[in-house]
């Protein structure tokens, strides 16, 4: 409950008046509980994870569903976090797995009409092995989402987040509590987005496909058309830009550093300040996420293979040169949006440079990662051309990683990236 707890203050930064929380955000939590309740005593029946249920207006107890989050009048609504009702899958599961049949019915074939009537209703299971991959390639079998659409859920949810977090400040705490623990309020808001963006890249490079048995009318497998993996890859790259990275400068100037008897946790951001806030360190963390799930080994190769076998299918080629066109060939801007700007850049660098070499990727996969880089030494060499001293000194850094990737055939040492704080309610495979 904690953690739910903590999402729903963040959210609504309800404490302009006093220290007394709203009622919705102890009914957001208790939602939450009576949800798992239920998904739990699913466990102890037999059943297992549905990841698809979420796109089939939760159609199942047992998929881990985002709470629901909408925007209302211009203020964050959470009235509705969760359902409260046993869903259609669920129905069908437990009727399939327990219901007895009068004497003269074919079992079997009273089992069987079960599936096809479920079928016919649109429903379907898919579970941990289709939703939890970072390559996964369903477009709904995911964790903690909603919506079919997940870039357009996606979208949503960064405008919920926009409105969040320019509402945290004094109000998100309780009186009396350490002005310093606004950092732990803000990773479930700043992050907000994180597992939607799982949801949204599984679109590119994707394929819908179903347990099916021959005969059984099941579709078997589909690409993922592609309008909408090109709309997943433009949500996906809204995330990167400056301004979906940016924090209001009100809010950083109400984050001192801990208080003394107090300590930094992991599930706060990690920094490289010192006892400082780190907003660039934030925005490494968000973006790193985005760009190695859309450059996931397995995804890149999914993309090169299916535009083989059908030339309208997104190419690996358009998905890189779209990525850099945004990021490292985006025009320079100055202050701190530069400065998040260069840290997008980084990202994409190491990950670029790092999967060149990665053993999940196909021969082919590195020859098109090794072409982009290359490519860009002669754009890197006029880049910082007329600019200050802090794009010259990035682009020249970038210069001379791709050169000694080049020259050298493996990759000079790099910085880590940072990661985002764990955030997952819930969720290892034996839950």
């Amino acid at each position: 409950m904690r953690q739910d707890y903590l999402i729903a203050e963040a959210l609504l930064s309800p404490y302009g008046a006093g220290s007394q929380a709203p009622a919705e955000v102890q009914e957001l939590a208790l939602a939450r509980l009576r949800q798992l309740s239920a998904h739990e005593i699913g466990h102890t029946l037999g059943l297992a994870h549905n990841y698809a249920a979420s796109s089939e207006e939760l159609a199942s107890v047992m998929d881990y569903p985002h709470p629901r989050v909408t925007v209302r009048n211009g203020q964050i609504d959470i009235s509705q976090p969760y359902d409260d009702k046993i869903a259609a899958w669920d129905k069908v599961a437990i009727s399939w797995g327990y219901q007895d049949f009068p004497e003269g019915i074919d079992e079997k074939e009273a089992l069987d009409g079960l599936i096809s009537q479920a079928l016919g209703k649109g429903l379907y299971f898919l579970s941990d092995q289709d939703a939890r991959p970072t390559g996964g390639a369903h477009p709904y079998a995911h964790l903690w989402d909603n919506s079919r659409d997940a870039a357009d859920e996606l979208n949503r949810l960064m405008e919920v987040r926009k409105i969040a977090l320019q509402n945290l400040g004094q109000n998100t705490l309780r009186e009396g509590t350490p002005m310093a623990q606004l950092e732990e309020k803000l990773v479930p808001v700043y992050f907000f987005h994180r597992y939607q963006t799982e949801a949204a890249v599984k679109l590119i490079g994707g394929l819908n496909y179903r347990y099916a048995l021959k005969g059984d009318g099941q579709p078997v497998t589909e690409k993922v058309p592609v309008a909408q993996q090109q709309k997943a890859l433009e949500a996906l790259l809204a995330t990167l830009r400056p301004e979906a990275l940016a924090f209001p400068k009100a809010l950083l100037d109400q984050i001192p550093p801990q208080p003394y008897g107090y300590a930094r946790s992991r599930e706060v951001i990690s920094i490289r300040t010192g006892l400082t806030f780190d907003a660039l360190a934030a925005a490494e963390a968000a973006a790193n996420q985005t760009v190695s799930l859309l450059l996931d080994p397995a995804r890149m190769n999914r993309l090169l293979e299916y535009h083989a076998q059908d030339p309208a299918q997104p190419s690996l080629q358009a998905v890189l040169d779209r990525l850099i066109g945004q990021t490292l060939k985006a025009p320079a801007q100055a202050g701190y949006a530069g400065e998040l700007q260069r840290t997008v850049n980084y990202v994409v660098l190491h990950h670029l440079i790092s999967q060149s070499r990665d053993k999940g990727a196909s021969p082919q996969t590195q020859a098109l990662l090794k072409l982009k880089l290359s490519q860009l030494q002669p754009w890197l060499a006029s880049a910082g051309k007329g600019k200050d001293e802090s794009w010259q000194a990035h682009w020249a850094f970038a210069a001379e990683l791709i050169k000694h990737l080049e020259t050298e055939g493996k990759p000079m040492e790099m910085p880590g990236l940072l990661s985002p704080p764990p955030g997952a309610p819930i969720g290892s495979c034996a839950e």
